[in-house]
């Protein structure tokens, strides 16, 4: 992939992971990103898509462009989540292919695989069991997409690649209250928790559950990477190969945000999968080993983001609101 002077068109650069793979290919010194809003190009419109490709020609494409969340939000919305999903991706991945993009790399989720997986998990466990309930429609729509993949590999030759990351923060991620995933909820409800002198903070499940965490401009270093250099139908779990329990992160991030009250978990509320940890050995034999951000050093920055961005947007929306909430 020659970023000089290659067409590179990032689905989603306004998401987590979208952002950061912009972040890092500027970096790297891509002069021609593509790049679309949601007003400017709805995914989920085929023809507004195939448009779209035919118009720019984009040589490599990394779709990121999803809609996600977390336990709540896909407890609420789950027609939702399997209907744009599958929109969003089988749009973009044909019309990648029918206007000759060079490639295509295609995130996927830990979520697709079996709830009680054996652990660490490793990719061909994929199938093998039911899905967690709580995301099955989003992680059947995540699934399709692989399939479409692989499936337009094995009879275009359609070199699209597939990588299956594990649960992400970082800047620019969603800390909607009840719609975020863990990290960015909890940012959230501790900030304002310390701002209101809350006595206590009840937190979803018992907390005894494990997950890992990837910072999400790891992730992006990795993606680019893999773009560059790997072409095979196997999919690629990307993770940090650490796991943490809820509990400790609720505490961890407690610490980075400055909140002193007492945490308390609400074991009526489900916990999700009892434990998630990907085995990345495929990753590390094809690009080798990598530096991952710690996760207190990743949380931090986390946190900084959630104060300059959010909060910042909210003071220039509403001057008097974000006055009264600093008393």
């Amino acid at each position: 992939m020659d970023l000089q002077q290659s067409r590179i068109y990032v689905a989603g650069h306004r998401g987590l992971v979208g952002g950061a793979i912009v972040r890092h290919l500027t970096s790297l010194g891509a002069r021609n990103l593509i790049l679309r809003s949601h007003r400017e190009l709805d995914l989920s419109n085929q023809a507004a898509v195939d448009e779209f490709f035919a118009a720019k020609r984009p040589d490599y494409v990394f779709l990121a462009a999803a809609k996600v969340g977390g336990i709540h939000a896909n407890s609420t919305y789950p027609a939702e989540f399997i209907r744009d999903n599958l929109a969003i991706q089988t749009n973009v991945i044909h019309s990648a292919w029918k206007h000759r993009a060079k490639k295509l790399l295609f995130l996927g989720s830990s979520c697709i695989y079996p709830r009680d997986c054996p652990q660490p998990i490793k990719e061909e466990y994929l199938l093998t069991g039911p899905l967690e309930s709580t995301n099955e429609p989003y992680a059947i729509a995540k699934i399709a997409g692989l399939r479409m993949c692989q499936a337009y590999r094995r009879e275009h030759g359609f070199d699209a690649i597939v990588t299956m990351p594990t649960n992400l923060y970082g800047p620019g991620d969603n800390y909607h209250p009840e719609n975020a995933h863990v990290i960015p909820a909890l940012i959230r409800r501790f900030h304002e928790s310390k701002l209101s002198n809350a006595s206590d903070i009840n937190i979803w499940g018992s907390g005894k559950p494990l997950r890992e965490f990837l910072y999400v401009d790891d992730l992006a270093r990795a993606l680019v990477l893999l773009m560059e250099h790997y072409s095979g139908e196997e999919m690629v779990n990307v993770g940090s190969g650490i796991e943490v329990s809820i509990a400790t992160l609720a505490h961890a991030i407690s610490n980075v945000v400055g909140y002193e009250g007492k945490i308390m978990f609400d074991h009526s509320k489900p916990d999700g999968t009892p434990r998630k940890l990907l085995d990345c050995s495929r990753m590390r034999a094809l690009l080798g080993p990598t530096v991952m951000t710690a996760l207190e050093d990743g949380l931090t920055k986390t946190y900084v983001d959630f104060r300059d961005n959010v909060l910042n947007a909210q003071r220039d929306m509403h001057p008097d609101l974000a006055q009264d909430a600093e008393k």
